[in-house]
């Protein structure tokens, strides 16, 4: 499998085996302003040098998954904006691939794969629970009766822009006011920061105010618990996990952040729904949507539905060729 995660500056790459474990990695520059062609072009050349050389000891090309940090509508594999990803709304991420490759292409929005990567991995046994992230955005995954929840349209998480409406509520970069995200994420935070004098872009930066122990990161990030705790507490209300799990670059904080987000769902939740309910942090060291773009691939070629259609594919060498042009 080749998998791939677009991240704010680079593109992480890997050539997986079906464990999965890495068999070869790479990393590319990456602008949001390049658009979805170029792009594409990029990870379709490293797609094709990382597969070539992992199918000389490795044998089959099953599949490529693509992580993207954007809304996706994963029926159609495409984004749907608002996004951070200017000029991808709408565009066939899976036709485009399929046109150079001839594999099946997977598109999912990078929370959603943190979300199973952290399930197979540490808690396959949970049969709900929400993987919250909060990174310089925030964005959440559900997992209900041990399976990714997606909605309708695969919206279903996007608890980022659930909006609590004031007299001063912030602007957020979805164009709406009073969203989570403008309140506590790790660009608002860095907004923040700036206005009290202290230069920070991402939620990096933040962290490393926070690691400085400067008291007005300390201070924005404990605040930024209780806000999010305040959205974490709703959800508790309405899918009732057994499990909440927080990830992304903001997570780094730890206690500072996690204190604040139980302090609000203890103090808001009923005790039924809280009785059992355990709150931590993710222990992922690794590009965790790799590997959840790697189990998705896995689950649905091996699933029961198609798994004969994956052996008739690949049946005889001729059908795990790439096409010419790869």
């Amino acid at each position: 499998m080749i998998v791939a995660n677009i991240g704010e500056t680079h593109i992480h790459l890997a050539a997986m085996d079906l464990q999965p474990a890495i068999l070869a990695e790479t990393t590319l520059p990456f602008s949001i302003t390049s658009g979805p062609d170029v792009t594409l072009a990029q990870i379709g050349d490293a797609i094709s040098a990382l597969a070539k050389d992992a199918q000389k000891t490795n044998g089959l090309f099953v599949g490529i998954g693509l992580s993207l940090p954007a809304p996706v509508d994963f029926k159609r594999g495409c984004v749907v904006g608002p996004s951070v990803l200017p000029g991808w709304d709408e565009f066939d991420i899976i036709g485009w691939l399929k046109r150079r490759f001839a594999v099946p292409v997977y598109v999912e929005n990078d929370v959603n794969l943190m979300t199973i990567c952290e399930h197979k991995r540490r808690f396959p046994a949970i049969e709900d629970m929400v993987f919250v992230k909060i990174g310089t955005g925030i964005g959440s995954g559900m997992i209900a009766g041990g399976r990714l929840f997606r909605g309708a349209q695969g919206a279903a998480g996007d608890i980022g822009h659930i909006q609590f409406l004031s007299d001063d509520a912030p602007l957020c970069r979805c164009g709406k006011f009073g969203c989570i995200e403008a309140r506590a994420a790790g660009w608002a935070i860095a907004r923040d920061l700036n206005a009290r004098g202290f230069h920070a872009e991402t939620a990096r930066d933040v962290i490393d105010h926070v690691d400085q122990r400067k008291p007005e990161a300390l201070m924005l990030l404990r605040a930024a618990g209780r806000t999010i705790g305040e959205v974490v507490s709703d959800v508790v209300s309405i899918l009732n996990p057994s499990l909440i799990v927080i990830g992304g670059t903001l997570a780094r904080g730890g206690d500072l952040l996690l204190s604040g987000i139980r302090e609000l769902v203890y103090q808001r939740c009923l005790p039924l729904a809280t009785r059992n309910l355990s709150i931590v942090l993710s222990t992922a060291q690794e590009d965790s949507a790799l590997f959840g773009a790697a189990y998705l691939i896995l689950d649905d070629l091996f699933g029961v539905a198609k798994v004969e259609q994956l052996l008739e594919r690949y049946s005889n060498s001729d059908g795990v060729r790439m096409r010419a042009d790869a």
